[in-house]
């Protein structure tokens, strides 16, 4: 009787310990099958010489990688992208901030100024990078007509190789800050007023509530923007393809832009996955190190 009884006893807590696996699993099958599937393949195609349509890879070690650490298109590409990140997610936070807290004063019409400055970001960046393009224009394009009233020299907006970068940052940066705009409005909204009036009676100015009191409860949606932000940057291709192609000289070509310039132009599939599997280390690498810093800067309500 009392071997009956642990049978059912050990049987019921294998099914408690089984069901949250059961509760995941719907979850974690497009997760295996569209994700770590693939991101496995690449891996096993890093260390192979394949060119798309052979019948055979062929197995090479670890000659793409070092091949790549040999490269020094890799660590121009490399300091692109780093600049491109440093670039594009440091602006659009500061000033998705600056903008959400002028909409969350007492601003007239400031609800027809966040759909204006969010209507970028469901733009197509296709769309967005052509119209880009034509402003861009080396003689008639807006931003050096611009320049010209001003009495100042036109600028090679995407051929030259010390203005290009820039002109695909404005590019980036103009469609995302209305992004940032919106979760920073939420968060702002969701700051305790009594908080804000206690240190108003304390004696506290405009400053010392921001920084003290603002800033560390909005701080979530600081990392929150702060790590989607950096995947984007790293992800970014549409506005490189459609404004430089990479160019000139390489000035905008990122490693992302590297691995579809290897993959789909030179058709060098083991090159190009080991420079993606690069990109999702440095990828993962930053991610971790944001967390690790906002244990110590983060503040949840």
């Amino acid at each position: 009787m009392e071997w009956g009884i642990d049978r059912i006893m050990k049987r019921s807590r294998f099914i408690g310990e089984l069901k949250p696996v059961l509760f995941t699993l719907p979850a974690m099958i497009p997760f295996v099958v569209f994700w770590l599937a693939p991101l496995l393949y690449v891996f096993y195609l890093s260390f192979t010489e394949w060119d798309f349509m052979s019948p055979e890879k062929t197995f090479v070690g670890l000659t793409n990688y070092l091949d790549l650490f040999s490269n020094p298109a890799f660590y121009k590409a490399l300091r692109v992208t780093l600049l491109f990140c440093a670039g594009s997610v440091l602006p659009v936070i500061l000033i998705g901030l600056g903008l959400a807290l002028l909409m969350n004063g007492k601003l007239k019409g400031s609800t027809l100024y966040q759909v204006l400055l969010f209507s970028p970001w469901v733009t197509p960046t296709v769309a967005v990078s052509i119209v880009w393009s034509w402003i861009y224009e080396p003689e008639i394009g807006l931003a050096n007509t611009v320049l010209d009233l001003l009495g100042l020299e036109k600028i090679g907006w995407l051929q030259d190789p010390k203005w290009a970068l820039l002109g695909v940052l404005l590019v980036t940066i103009w469609k995302s800050v209305g992004w940032a705009m919106i979760f920073y409005l939420v968060a702002l909204r969701n700051v305790p007023t009594d908080l804000l009036e206690a240190a108003r009676l304390d004696g506290a100015n405009a400053v010392q509530k921001f920084s003290r009191i603002t800033l560390p409860l909005i701080s979530p949606t600081t990392l929150f923007l702060f790590i989607v932000q950096i995947i984007g940057a790293l992800q970014a291709y549409d506005q490189i393809n459609v404004l430089t192609q990479g160019g000139p000289s390489g000035s905008t070509r990122t490693l992302l832009y590297m691995y579809y310039q290897s993959a789909f132009e030179a058709f060098q599939i083991g090159e190009a996955s080991s420079v993606a599997m690069v990109l999702v280390f440095i990828c993962m690498l930053l991610s971790v190190v944001s967390l690790e810093v906002s244990k110590r800067t983060t503040h949840y309500q």
